[in-house]
């Protein structure tokens, strides 16, 4: 698990539910980082409230550094902050599986002589 997680609220108070909500779904990203990079995985939330004329909507941002020194960022505009929660899981998911294919040789590694191999 994710054991530095910075969830900080910007004009938005957080409860305690939502703090536990989000690390529950958050900490669990790091089974997707290649096996060297996990240890030094640094995750910052960030909740915005915005009342645009009441109809409250919150911006919510992440940035996830993980090893040599990389930032993965996602963000995300939504009107139920246990959603937005969900959808910047999904989309930090996407980013780590993108940076585990360029930090993990083997994973590209001769990609091209696989997909047109004679056979026959």
């Amino acid at each position: 698990m994710i054991e530095k997680i910075d969830l900080t609220g910007n004009n938005y108070k957080i409860s305690e539910s939502l703090k536990k909500y989000a690390l529950k779904r958050l900490a669990k990203l790091d089974r997707y980082l290649p096996k060297g990079s996990k240890k030094d995985v640094v995750l910052k939330v960030v909740i915005t409230e915005v009342n645009r004329a009441h109809n409250n909507k919150y911006d919510i941002s992440a940035a996830m550094e993980v090893h040599g020194g990389r930032v993965l960022a996602a963000k995300d505009e939504c009107s139920n902050v246990f959603a937005g929660i969900d959808i910047i899981e999904a989309k930090l998911m996407g980013q780590i599986r993108r940076y585990k294919l360029e930090a993990t040789p083997h994973l590209r590694k001769n990609l091209f002589s696989k997909l047109f191999i004679k056979r026959g």
